[in-house]
């Protein structure tokens, strides 16, 4: 049941949330044994008692909002009060929050019980979820295989119907690449589209919160949820009324355009820049194609910068720059529980000038500008939401993709790094199957800055002609 409809049910009363909440604490504990996709659970006689008085409030007459009732677990990077939340790392495996983080409260408002956490890599550095608290998740379509990251149990458990959506967040890929890995969407939202954001507010512009789901329409309603202006987050901007109308009973409809020759620009590999695990470009061209069903027009486009400049430039000097906030889990008493990537990350920082600084902004605001001419010509660009497909989960990070060495451990997911600075709204849709093992690889449909509607309503179109999210994880 999609979250759509199973919100209509508990509406409709035709179940209860007590009756959601045990049926899906009962699917939990068959199914995540296998994958560990949820790593910390909240008693489950507590999570009933819950769910009965959100049943008591529908029969009293109050409806806190479309997730009344829904279980929900959070991504282990996420605040929770009163519920571990370790972000993935040794140094923090014992902290219980006192107060909830901004995607959290408003999951609450509209009605969800947060049931517990989900995997993420330590402190989110890497797009495979592994950490040395609870170890790594497995793939829906293989649990031998990585889910991906850094919201691989996030996508993992919606994938496995263990929760109907799920917050994520991406500052590389971390809503992308793991909603292409299980076979899910996603949506990576503009900066200020929904409130986000550490110890420090006003200059890291990269990462956001956002929603996952196994269908556009699912995806749209917890962006509903999400979106919106918050004073304390102050590069947060009023969300677009067209979102917040979305309920579920008029969501597959708002979201229904015709997109007859809508301008579709095929990126790929960016003119052969980055190596592809073969099989990638050839699923996902397939799949591009897919898009002419309802009238687009798919060109493929030539790289409109330089990408090895980009990654040299912008993307280290500017992802060092945003390790500074590692800073508290630093000291030479403590830094040897920190994994080596996050270290490297870390001291990156240290060696960086303001000037080093400010010219990795001034190289960004170059690139913003290349990428916003593109739209001049199309509406949407396409690339894959990883360069490789699922790998052993065993492994922490790709040494080589098709005989190419990468640079750092993050290089294989260069393909994603753009959107991020360019700022733009990213819905990853899946591509289908394939590679050596037939894993499923997704789609970014990347739109410009700001529209973050209408890359749903493109989306929702693309998912009409494919029915790629039909195909349910064979073994579960």
């Amino acid at each position: 049941m999609t979250a759509v409809d199973l919100s209509k049910a508990i509406h409709a009363r035709e179940v209860s949330c007590r009756e959601v909440m045990a049926s899906y604490l009962d699917h939990i504990d068959k199914t995540n044994p296998r994958v560990n996709a949820i790593v910390t659970c909240v008693d489950g006689e507590a999570l009933l008692e819950q769910a009965g008085e959100k049943d008591a409030e529908l029969a009293s007459g109050r409806d806190n909002g479309w997730m009344q009732g829904f279980p929900q677990a959070v991504k282990d990077l996420v605040p929770t009060k009163g519920i571990r939340t370790t972000k993935g790392s040794l140094l923090l495996k014992d902290w219980i929050p006192d107060a909830d983080g901004a995607v959290v409260t408003a999951m609450k408002r509209d009605g969800a019980i947060i049931i517990g956490k989900t995997n993420t890599p330590e402190f989110g550095y890497g797009s495979q979820s592994y950490n040395e608290v609870f170890g790594a998740t497995g793939n829906p379509y293989d649990e031998n295989c990585s889910s991906g990251g850094s919201s691989g149990g996030a996508a993992c458990a919606v994938a496995l119907r263990m929760q109907a959506v799920a917050d994520g967040s991406d500052f590389m890929g971390s809503l992308r690449n793991p909603a292409g890995w299980c076979n899910i969407v996603s949506l990576r939202p503009s900066i200020g589209a929904v409130p986000s954001g550490g110890t420090e507010l006003f200059t890291n512009s990269m990462a956001t919160n956002g929603p996952m789901g196994r269908t556009v329409a699912d995806v749209a309603l917890l962006f509903a949820t999400m979106a919106g202006y918050d004073a304390k987050f102050p590069l947060t901007r009023e969300a677009d009324p067209r979102v917040k109308a979305l309920t579920p009973a008029n969501v597959r409809e708002a979201l229904k355009k015709d997109q007859k020759g809508v301008r579709v620009a095929w990126i790929g590999d960016w003119g052969g820049a980055l190596p592809t695990e073969p099989g990638v470009l050839e699923t996902c061209r397939a799949a591009v194609e897919r898009m002419k069903d309802f009238g687009a027009a798919v060109e493929d486009i030539e790289p409109f910068y330089n990408m090895n400049e980009f990654w040299e430039t912008i993307w280290l000097p500017i992802r060092h720059y945003c390790a500074s906030s590692l800073k508290p889990w630093y000291d030479k008493c403590r830094q040897d529980l920190m994994k080596p990537e996050s270290r490297w990350e870390y001291e990156g920082s240290l060696t960086m000038s303001a000037q080093e600084v400010y010219r990795a902004f001034e190289k960004r605001t170059e690139f913003y500008h290349a990428m916003l001419k593109v739209y001049d010509d199309y509406d949407y660009i396409v690339s894959p939401t990883a360069c490789c497909f699922p790998f052993d989960k065993n492994v922490h990070w790709p040494e080589t993709i098709d005989g190419t060495p990468m640079r750092t451990y993050h290089n294989w997911m260069e393909i994603v790094t753009p959107w991020t600075m360019g700022g733009n709204a990213v819905c990853t849709v899946p591509a289908g199957f394939g590679g050596a093992n037939r894993l499923s690889i997704g789609l970014q449909l990347v739109a410009a800055p700001h529209r973050e509607f209408e890359a749903l309503q493109f989306a929702s179109a693309y998912e009409a002609v494919t029915g790629f999210v039909e195909k349910f994880p064979p073994k579960f």
